[in-house]
C-alpha cells in the first residue's frame, strides 16, 4: 500500500497552487475529493486552454486541468447554501483533513475553517492556502503567483542584467505553496492523531515566495546587501557556475565543490588553472568572474556541447540548455518511467509522473473527473438515500 492510502481529504480547490499541492497527497495514494459549485463551471482550469484533449468530456478535456487533477474525485456542492453545509458537515465526519486555496476572507464565509466543523469531527485539519493569509489588512485581497514574484523581489533576480525584470519561467510560487500546504497538513494530520484535536493551518503564497528569498533575504536583512540578477544565470557566490558558450550553442557548468573545479579544468586540459593563484579558491575565482568566463569561454567553443558532455561524462555536473520539448524527448525521460499513460473511453494520454517514489509501488493514472462525476456515489457512501440525493438536486444543492 502507498504510504497515505486510507488518507481522506475535502478540497475545495481551484486552477494552480491547490490542486498542485494535493496531487501529491495523491499521488502517495490519498483520496483527495474535490468540491466544485454545482451552479457555475467548476475549477477554472477545467476552461483552461490553449490545448484540450479529444474524446473527453467538456469539463475535463483541458489539458491544464488533467496534470493537475488526475486521481481525484468531483463532488459538486453549494456551499452558500444551508443545505450544502448539512451535506459538508457529513462528509468531513469520514475525512482526516479539508484542504483549500480561496481568498483569505472566503473560508469562514464558506464554513471551512476548524471553529465551523470541529462539532462534525474533532480531528478534522483545515489547511487553508491563500494570497497574503486569513487576517491583517490584505486578507481579502485577491492575488497569484506572478504577483508574489513581483512583489517579493524574484523578477527582479530574473533575466539578463541589462534587461527588463523577469518573471520565473514556471508558476514556482504556485508550486512551492502547494507543496508546503500538503507538508502542513499532514503534519497536522499527524498531531490530531496524537492529540485527538484538529486545527486550521495556514500557509500564503506571499509568505512562501519571501521565504524562499533563503539566504539572499539573509543577506538584506544583515548585510544590507541587494543582490542583482547576474549574467548568464550565473550563481551569486560561486564560479564556475553559470551558462558558457559553446561552438554550437550553450552549457550549463556547476563546480560548486572544489573538486568538481579541479576535475573541470583536468577535462578541459588546463590543470595549470587549478595553481593559478586567481583561481586557487572559490573567494579568488569569484574577483575573477568575468576574466575566469572569457578563458572558459575560449576553451569550450572548440566543440560542441554534445562533444563537452561526452568529455565531462558526469564527473563535473553540467547540463545542455533544452526547450520543453527537447526537455520531454530527452532519452533520460523517455526510456524511464518519469511520464505515465492515462487510458479513457476516448482515447489515452500523458501525465508527468509525480516524483516521490515508494519501491515497488505506483498508482495506477486515472483521468481527472467531469464536473460532479462521483457526486451520486460520494453521497451514497455517506448513507444518502437516493429521494435525498435527488432533492438536493433539485435544488441546486449538487
Amino acid at each position: 500500500m502507498l504510504p497515505l492510502a486510507g488518507l481522506r481529504v475535502v478540497s475545495v480547490e481551484q486552477y494552480g497552487a491547490g490542486p498542485f499541492g494535493t496531487m501529491y497527497l495523491v499521488n502517495l495514494g490519498a483520496e483527495v475529493i474535490k468540491i466544485e459549485d454545482p451552479n457555475s463551471d467548476g475549477d477554472v482550469s477545467r476552461g483552461l486552454g490553449p490545448y484540450f484533449l479529444e474524446g473527453m468530456d467538456a469539463t475535463q478535456g483541458s489539458m491544464f486541468y488533467q496534470q493537475l487533477n488526475h486521481n481525484k474525485r468531483s463532488l459538486t456542492l453549494d456551499l452558500s447554501q444551508p443545505e450544502g453545509q448539512a451535506v459538508l458537515r457529513d462528509l468531513v465526519k469520514s475525512a482526516d483533513a479539508l484542504a483549500s486555496n480561496l481568498r483569505g476572507d472566503v473560508p469562514d464565509k464558506l464554513g471551512l475553517t476548524y471553529a465551523h466543523l470541529a462539532d462534525s469531527n474533532p480531528q478534522l485539519v483545515c489547511a487553508h492556502l491563500t494570497a497574503y493569509g486569513r487576517k491583517g489588512e490584505r486578507a481579502d485581497w485577491p492575488g497569484y503567483d506572478y504577483i508574489m514574484q513581483a512583489e517579493t523581489g524574484y523578477f527582479d533576480l530574473t533575466g539578463e542584467p541589462n534587461g527588463p525584470p523577469a518573471r520565473f519561467g514556471l508558476s514556482v510560487v504556485d508550486f512551492m505553496t502547494g507543496l508546503a500546504m500538503a507538508f502542513s497538513l499532514l503534519a497536522g494530520v499527524l498531531n490530531a492523531k496524537e492529540t485527538g484535536v484538529g486545527r486550521d493551518i495556514d500557509v500564503s503564497l506571499f509568505d512562501v515566495a519571501l521565504y524562499n528569498l533563503n539566504y539572499v533575504g539573509m543577506w538584506g536583512l544583515n548585510a544590507g546587501y541587494a543582490q542583482s540578477r547576474l549574467a548568464r544565470s550565473a550563481h551569486f557566490s560561486l564560479t564556475p557556475c553559470q551558462l558558457y558558450r559553446t561552438s554550437d550553442g550553450w552549457i550549463y557548468i556547476m563546480c560548486n565543490k572544489e573538486k568538481f573545479w579541479r576535475l573541470f579544468c583536468d577535462r578541459l586540459d588546463r590543470p595549470e588553472w587549478t595553481q593559478d593563484a586567481r583561481f586557487l579558491t572559490f573567494k579568488e575565482r569569484l574577483a575573477h568572474r568575468e576574466l575566469l568566463t572569457e578563458m572558459i569561454d575560449t576553451v569550450m567553443m572548440q566543440r560542441t556541447t554534445d562533444d563537452w558532455l561526452a568529455v565531462l561524462d558526469g564527473s563535473v555536473p553540467a547540463a545542455p540548455v533544452l526547450n520543453i520539448q527537447q526537455a520531454l524527448s530527452n532519452p533520460f525521460v523517455i526510456n524511464s518511467d518519469r511520464v505515465k499513460q492515462v487510458d479513457h473511453d476516448g482515447g489515452s494520454f500523458r501525465v508527468l509522473r509525480g516524483p516521490v517514489r515508494c519501491e515497488d509501488e505506483d498508482l495506477a493514472a486515472v483521468a481527472a473527473p467531469t464536473l460532479g462525476q462521483q457526486t451520486d456515489d460520494i453521497l451514497q457512501e455517506l448513507g444518502y438515500p437516493q429521494a435525498r440525493i435527488d432533492a438536493l438536486r433539485k435544488g441546486g444543492v449538487i
